[in-house]
Order: C-alpha cells, then sequence, then structure tokens
C-alpha cells in the first residue's frame, strides 16, 4: 500500500498509475477528482475534499463576515487551479459576487498588479488557494503595503510558520483566517481536545519543533501510518484484504480526524470536524476558532 503522495498535483498524476497496478493508496490530498470509487477502487482520502475546504471558507466568507464581492487567487499548481474552478461556481451559488478570479505564478515577485485589479474591482475579501508558503505571504505583504484593510480567508498554509517567517510586518497576519481542522484547534475554553493534547505532549516529550509547522501536517501523517499497520495487522497485506477492511472502517479515532470509510464513499473526513481558525492565535501548531465562528 502506498501512503500519498501528500500534494494533489503529484497525487493527480500518481492515482490513476496506482489503480492501474492493482495498488492500494491512502492520502490526504483535496483535490475532488482524486476519489472516484468506481475509477480509482483502491484510493481512499483521510483528509476533507476540496468541496468541504472550499464550504467551510466560503461559508466563513458570505455567511459570517457577511462579505459578497470576492475575489479568489490561486498559484498555477494543480491544487491551486483546481481549487478556483471549484469554488468561484460554489461562491456564485451562494450569492456572492466573484469580482475577480485568477491562477498566478508562485514565483512571481510582485504581485501588486494583482492586488490593484482585485481592488479595482471592489473586492472585500481575498480567497488564496495554495500551499506555497512564499506566494501567500506575498499577498499578505502586499495587501499591507497597499493598506488595503481588508480579510484573507483560504487555505491552511496562510497560518503556516513558513508564512509567518515571510511576512514583512507582524502585523500583515491580522484579520487572516485560515481552514484548519476541529480535533487540532482550541476550544473555547482554551484547551485543545484530549487526543490532540496527548498527542501534542508526546511531542514535547521527543523535542519536536513546533514553532514553524502546523499540528494537523503532523497529526494527519502520525494518523495515517498507524490507520495502515492496523489495516495490515487487522485486515491483511493482500490488495483485496487491504480494501475490505478499509470499506468497513467506522469512526476511526485519530489525532487528526474521525475517518469513516463504505464501499461507496473513500472519502473518510467529517463536514463538521472542517473548520476556520484565526491564524495570529498559532500556538504549538494550532489555533483558536475564527471570530464569529461556532464552538
Amino acid at each position: 500500500m502506498v501512503w500519498g503522495p501528500v500534494n494533489s498535483g503529484e497525487a493527480l498524476a500518481a492515482t490513476p498509475l496506482l489503480a492501474r497496478d492493482k495498488v492500494p493508496m491512502l492520502h490526504p490530498c483535496w483535490v475532488d477528482q482524486l476519489i472516484d470509487v468506481k475509477k480509482y477502487p483502491l484510493a481512499f482520502r483521510n483528509a476533507p475534499t476540496n468541496q468541504q475546504i472550499g464550504g467551510a471558507a466560503n461559508y466563513y466568507a458570505v455567511d459570517v463576515l457577511k462579505l459578497k464581492k470576492v475575489a479568489v487567487v490561486s498559484d498555477t499548481t494543480g491544487y491551486g487551479t483546481a481549487s478556483v474552478e471549484a469554488y468561484v461556481p460554489m461562491l456564485k451559488a451562494k450569492g456572492a459576487e466573484v469580482v475577480y478570479s485568477g491562477h498566478i505564478d508562485a514565483a512571481n515577485p510582485d504581485l501588486k498588479p494583482d492586488m490593484l485589479r482585485m481592488r479595482d474591482a471592489g473586492a472585500q475579501v481575498v480567497m488564496p488557494w495554495s500551499v506555497n508558503a512564499g506566494f501567500l505571504a506575498r499577498i499578505l505583504n502586499t495587501r499591507g503595503a497597499m493598506a488595503w484593510d481588508i480579510p484573507v480567508v483560504g487555505q491552511t498554509t496562510l497560518g503556516s510558520g513558513q508564512t509567518k517567517a515571510l511576512l514583512e510586518k507582524p502585523e500583515y497576519w491580522n484579520k487572516v483566517y485560515s481552514n484548519n481542522f476541529r480535533n487540532v484547534c482550541f476550544g473555547k475554553d482554551g484547551k485543545l481536545p484530549a487526543r490532540a493534547e496527548e498527542f501534542v505532549d508526546r511531542l514535547r516529550k521527543a523535542k519536536v519543533e513546533m514553532g514553524d509547522t502546523l499540528l494537523w501536517w503532523i497529526a494527519v501523517g502520525w494518523d495515517a501510518g498507524h490507520l495502515l499497520a492496523e489495516t495490515f495487522k487487522k485486515g491483511g497485506t493482500s490488495s483485496d484484504q487491504i480494501v475490505g477492511y478499509l470499506n468497513k472502517l467506522k469512526g476511526w479515532p485519530g489525532v487528526y480526524g474521525d475517518i469513516t470509510f463504505t464501499p461507496e464513499l473513500h472519502n473518510g473526513f467529517p463536514d463538521g470536524e472542517v473548520i476556520m481558525c484565526e491564524v495570529n492565535s498559532l500556538k504549538d501548531g494550532a489555533f483558536q476558532l475564527a471570530p464569529g465562528y461556532g464552538a
């Protein structure tokens, strides 16, 4: 069995090849097309889909922040372009006006022309979709340099330590809200859920540095290794045995999320565990819920 690829662009290329060779795979990539039980019956996802991620972000921008004029932007990767293609129709279906949408080379050093187009189009919120910390930091730096005081709502990497380290001023991380996951975020009481707290204690004892990464990035890999090990021990190691075991998985209690698969559904992550957080609350890889967001 293969764990990964862990990036959607690579997974788009690898998934058909693994299906051809009848090798089971488990991955955390979000692009919707990566899971199709008819085309890829041996592929499973222990992470949310683009629809789930976009649904949470769009809900926060449109329904919580009450912002109707939206700029949607990505880099030119397979993940980025697929995200814009998925989220623009979803926003329009919610009654939002997408005043700008486009793909920008992540290596582009000057994003001001594009940001000016967004501002001149009347955008009230910018929604960027990329896993490239440099690209996301340039968006935030350009917004700050323009003194354009609007929220940025989007991909989890907005809240990474790598993105923070590239900001020209610490305050450029204000009014930035990223996707995250309920099991690895602080609750209203300021505490992590019990599984996550126990996991963070384990990381601290192992002297794992948490300052420049996200708790969910570590947890999803940890969960995958343990889920694979359990599958081999309890189900078996042939392709049929692996798929048969995973197809009956129900509420598997990971640190990152509670995973359920059926023969008809290989997207295992629950809708209710995809949330939005306030990135400048980062502590030990975890965040507080975004303002106005439900408990």
